[in-house]
């Protein structure tokens, strides 16, 4: 096993555990968009299924942006191979996000705010209380700083965040790993990962930040973990706090 999936599984098993997100017998919808991040996601979980001793169902849903550009057999064949359900939503916000529809909103904002209320819709549908998306550890700090710079407000994504009252509950068991573990994670595992289809791909207040943090990692190998210790030490209510370091139980056999 290389090195970068032994990391991979053990950051997303300390996640998982570290802030209680899969219990026995939930049913876990997982957001697959076809990216890196996503097919990674998807793979960590399902080898968790084979790691821990608790029962939980996984159904894939990716919802198509209307490019026509994604391979949907190679992602249903892909989660065939590891036992997980998937589900295909087509719909059209790719080209209305870019029409004279959405003048005043960003196209990322348009697709964003489609995308999760079509993953809401379907995984109650299917009564999966728990939604796993695939934001990593670098979602976190850019959106933190986002929120910072443009909404003069200090929050990000939670690792753990009820929504609705607790009817469904969004969890990120990628919060402790980088982008670049996902990457290289995916590259090891030669994942069919599919090629960004958007015409704003990259572009943005999001991929102006992300230029900015990594211009600064360069100059300071340290960036990420102060970063890291500094939100989640901060002790504000919108801000992640650290995961339990609690030992998990003995593996089942099968």
């Amino acid at each position: 096993m290389a090195y970068v999936e032994r990391q991979a599984i053990s950051l997303c098993g300390k996640a998982v555990h570290g802030w209680s997100m899969i219990q026995d017998g939930d049913r876990v919808a997982i957001g697959l968009s076809g990216g890196k991040d996503s097919l990674c996601l998807t793979w960590l979980l399902s080898e968790r299924r084979r790691r821990v001793p608790i029962d939980f169902h996984l159904i894939a849903f990716h919802v198509e942006m209307g490019y026509g550009a994604t391979d949907h057999q190679a992602l249903e064949s892909f989660c065939g191979e590891l036992g997980v359900e998937f589900r295909l939503i087509p719909t059209d916000y790719g080209p209305r996000a870019h029409s004279d529809e959405n003048r005043e909103k960003s196209p990322c904002f348009f697709c964003a705010l489609k995308r999760r209320q079509e993953l809401f819709q379907a995984a109650g549908a299917l009564g999966c209380r728990k939604l796993a998306l695939a934001h990593h550890q670098d979602d976190i700090f850019e959106t933190t700083l986002m929120n910072m710079f443009y909404s003069g407000s200090i929050s990000t994504m939670l690792p753990v965040q009820p929504l609705f009252h607790g009817d469904l509950v969004l969890i990120r068991p990628l919060s402790l790993m980088s982008a670049e573990i996902t990457r290289r994670f995916c590259a090891v595992k030669e994942l069919p990962v599919q090629p960004p289809c958007c015409p704003s791909a990259g572009e943005g207040r999001r991929g102006r930040v992300r230029a900015l943090l990594e211009d600064l990692h360069r100059e300071n190998k340290k960036l990420r973990p102060n970063l890291w210790h500094a939100i989640t030490h901060a002790g504000l209510a919108r801000l992640p706090t650290p995961p339990s370091t609690q030992r998990l139980g003995r593996p089942r056999s099968k």
